[in-house]
Parts: structure tokens; sequence; C-alpha cells
């Protein structure tokens, strides 16, 4: 594993703040130069609405002299048949009236059906009226907020259904159908791969990397030897290369390395450990750090 020799490289390095800590923000800031929110993590029921949580809204305020802030959603539910979710939506016009992002994301799946909540986000089917439907649906994103909006590959939990695409394919007609951007999730690849033997290579020799403006990596977990999409540990050394070897694609234009982290691995692993891991990042990716006496904890 080497680091990344880049001239004029413009990546730059992010992580997830979804819990109100202060201090772990403050510890982060010298590393990364984006945060990303996701609005459903942070809501909350105030006078039987479900509404933004003021404090952690108020701390990313804090703190945007210094970072820029993306909104990466799991709500939204884009391939819901009977529409996707409103309140999410509700959340997301908060959010933007109050915070300047950058742009917004949210990840290629449902998880509704029926309007129940299934507890977990599944794949889309790759048909013609499949994309048909989630083309229009990103339209009508696109028209409300007129700042870019990236979809994200997510796990495939259960085995493919008939499909008229291949994975790159579908993600090639929807991007340039819409104009959206893409989340490429490195970590996803992987699961993909060890618990489906999907084929990585031909995958992204097949993509069309200038829609990607993103990418996630993470570190994670299996279970009775399936591979599990949670974003609890550092980074493996698999998914680091893998990572590099993608942004040396002559297409690549990636604009931000987002290590992603659930708020409950954060209690778990320590703020020490998450910064050593965003220092390591920093190195390997080649991306800018710098003294910071900001916020006040």
């Amino acid at each position: 594993m080497q680091a990344i020799q880049q001239s004029g490289s413009t990546h730059t390095l992010c992580t997830t703040y979804d819990a109100y800590d202060p201090i772990f923000l403050k510890k982060v800031l010298p590393y990364i130069q984006y945060i990303e929110v996701t609005p459903d993590t942070i809501a909350r029921a105030l006078d039987d609405r479900i509404t933004l949580n003021e404090s952690i809204i108020n701390s990313l305020l804090d703190v945007l002299p210094f970072v820029k802030v993306i909104a990466h959603g799991v709500g939204l539910s884009i391939g819901s048949y009977d529409d996707y979710s409103k309140a999410y939506i509700n959340l997301l016009d908060e959010l933007i009236e109050t915070i300047p992002l950058a742009w917004h994301s949210e990840h290629l799946g449902y998880v509704r059906i029926n309007g129940q909540n299934l507890n977990t986000m599944l794949a889309l089917p790759r048909t013609k009226e499949m994309l048909d439907l989630i083309c229009a649906r990103v339209c009508l994103i696109q028209d409300r907020y007129k700042i870019p909006f990236l979809l994200e590959n997510i796990v495939h939990l259960l085995p493919d259904a008939p499909a008229d695409f291949s994975d790159a394919q579908f993600l090639n007609e929807l991007t340039k159908r819409t104009g959206c951007g893409l989340i490429l999730d490195v970590y996803n690849l992987e699961c993909d791969s060890h618990n489906h033997r999907f084929d990585i290579s031909g995958f992204l020799d097949e993509l069309n990397f200038s829609p990607v403006k993103e990418i996630h990596i993470a570190g994670g977990t299996e279970y009775k030897g399936f591979k599990l999409d949670i974003h609890s540990n550092i980074v493996s050394d698999s998914t680091i290369d893998l990572t590099l070897q993608i942004l040396k694609h002559p297409a690549c234009q990636v604009e931000t390395i987002n290590y992603e982290l659930l708020p409950e691995a954060v209690n778990v692993l320590g703020h020490d450990v998450v910064c050593e891991e965003l220092k390591k990042l920093s190195k390997i990716f080649n991306t800018p750090t710098r003294e910071f006496t900001g916020i006040s904890s």
C-alpha cells in the first residue's frame, strides 16, 4: 500500500458527524475539509412533529468557516414503487434552509414497502421500468434543490432479480439521463464481492467515472461469513488499495473521500482512534491537513 502521487489534486477528506459531540468535531477538523450529516439520524420528535436536532445544527454552524457540509440520507427510499418519503424531504428542506450544503445524496435503494419501514435497505431491480421511475424522481429532486444530487451504490443483501442492465450500465444510464452525480462506496463493492462473487474489476471497467464526485470508505464486520455494511471500524488495507486503484483512473474526478462511521462506532473506537485513522488516511491519499485552534469545546 503506497500513498497516491497526485499533481494538483483536488481530493479532500470527509467524515461523518451525526451526534452532538463538539469535542469530537473539534478533534477531527485538522484532517477533514467536509463533514457528512444524515438528516434522518439528527432528527428528533418535538411538539408532535419531526424536526432536526437544534444542538447538532448549531455545532455545524460553528464549524462552517472551516469545513463544507454535505447531507447523506438513508430514509428517502427513492426506489419505493408508491413514492419516496415526504417526511425525509421535509427534513431536507429544513436542513437546506439552515445549512448551506455543498451537495446532498442518497442511497440507490428502498427502505419502505406500502408505507411500512423494512428496517433495512434493499437494492433496486435493474429494469427499464425502475430506471424510468428513478430518473423521473431524480429530476424532481434536482428541480426542488438547486444543488448537486448524488446517488450511492448499496450492498446487495439478496441475490439479484432478473435485470435489463448490469450494475454499471444502470448507473451510466441514470447519470446520462439526469445529470446527477454518483457516490462510489468501495466497501460496499467489497461486501458484494465477498457475499455474491460480484466482479469488481468488470464493474469498474464498465463504469463511467465522470459523474463520481465522492468515494465512501469504511470498515465493517462479518456475521456467519456474511460481510455486513456496518460502518464500525477502521479501514482495511484492501479497501484502501482498491480506492487508490480507482483514483488513478484517467476519468476520475472525485472531490472527496469520505470515511464513514456510525455514531455508535465513534463511542466504541474512541476519539483518538478515529483521529489517528483520519491522520493515516490523509497521508495515504495526500489530502490537506492543518493546524486548528477554532471552536472551543
